[in-house]
């Protein structure tokens, strides 16, 4: 169901929506979001859903006092979607993984017993749903950052 929207309404909803979980898991979680309106067309279900696994993986991985950041951008292009976690990373050789269907991490701990290891593949698919790209930067002991990149389709200004 694509429609024509403001990007910032999914991000503002899952970030409000998950932030009971965030404060019981003693995380910081907070959103970066444009003072004006980012206008694309998106299928605006699946975009909360892409949002909301996202976001639960970094709350799941982040340590209590940690912190976990949502960020929208407009790009000349389409927009960009951020979310950063102050986790423990994700080793260099599991990084291509991460979006493959049952892949779980091998040093996450008691998170990596909690999930199917769908969550990222459900997001990859959603992306690509969307002709969008994700990818993913990690260093260990440092954090991860999942980056989506949503196109503006033809027939779109802002």
């Amino acid at each position: 169901d694509v429609r024509w929207g403001d990007l910032r309404d999914p991000v503002r909803s899952v970030v409000e929506a998950q932030a009971e979980m965030a404060e019981q898991r003693g995380v910081s979680l907070v959103s970066e979001v444009p003072t004006s309106p980012v206008m694309l067309r998106f299928d605006r279900e699946r975009v909360v859903q892409l949002l909301t696994n996202l976001v639960g993986n970094a709350l799941k991985f982040t340590e209590r006092g940690g912190e976990v950041v949502v960020s929208l951008s407009e790009a000349p292009d389409g927009a960009e979607l951020e979310v950063r976690d102050s986790g423990p990373g994700i080793p260099a050789a599991e990084q291509p993984l991460v979006f493959d269907r049952f892949f779980r991490g091998t040093n996450v701990g008691e998170a990596r017993a909690s999930g199917s290891g769908l969550g990222l593949a459900i997001v990859r698919s959603i992306v690509e749903m969307h002709s969008g790209t994700i990818s993913v930067s990690s260093s260990l002991g440092e954090g991860s950052t999942f980056t989506v990149r949503l196109p503006r389709t033809d027939g779109e200004g802002s």
